[in-house]
């Protein structure tokens, strides 16, 4: 279910530019950012679960950051899960789980 999700939103915006972070498309939809490349077996689920008015400007103040296989089977299966302060730090993490996982999965 998740493959199918992220890869129909990657589909609807293959027109628009996509945001990348560290080479990595990051997709939003609502509330939830999907942060990965939707074909890996591996992929971060971002759920912003609060937010702050800054001046004129929502800010995410609470995000769960979640690093879930990608089996398009419907049955993704939770690895690591936590709520992080702000994008920026939910993000850093991101990187890192999603790195060792793929790279963990390279040298199986």
């Amino acid at each position: 279910m998740l493959f199918e999700e992220v890869t129909d939103l990657a589909e609807k915006k293959k027109k628009q530019e996509f945001l990348f972070y560290h080479g990595k498309p990051l997709i939003r939809n609502g509330k939830i950012l999907y942060y990965g490349n939707p074909e890996d077996k591996y992929i971060i689920m971002m759920t912003v679960n609060q937010t702050e008015a800054i001046q004129d400007l929502q800010v995410a103040t609470d995000i769960t950051v979640t690093l879930q296989t990608n089996s398009g089977s419907g049955k993704e299966k939770v690895l690591n899960k936590v709520n992080r302060e702000g994008l920026y730090r939910a993000l850093d993490l991101a990187e890192v789980w999603l790195e060792n996982a793929l790279e963990d999965d390279t040298e199986e």
